[in-house]
């Protein structure tokens, strides 16, 4: 089963504000929230898409250091 997190525990999980959240997700470079309601004002992230970034970020980071 899906677990579903709010913006407070995104910010936690990636240590990243909330204008950062945003400007990644016009970016198409951070995961998209699911709406929760109709006029899409509660959203919340899948938990594992999360996850999922973070890992990409520890591997990119990882490479770029094999690189230097």
């Amino acid at each position: 089963m899906a677990n579903l997190i709010k913006l407070k525990a995104v910010k936690e999980k990636t240590a990243l504000s909330t204008s950062t959240i945003y400007r990644g997700i016009e970016r198409g470079s951070f995961p998209k929230p699911i709406p929760l309601t109709p006029n899409g004002r509660a959203v919340a992230w899948l938990e594992s898409e999360v996850d999922q970034w973070i890992e990409q970020r520890i591997e990119a980071a990882r490479q770029e250091k094999g690189a230097a």
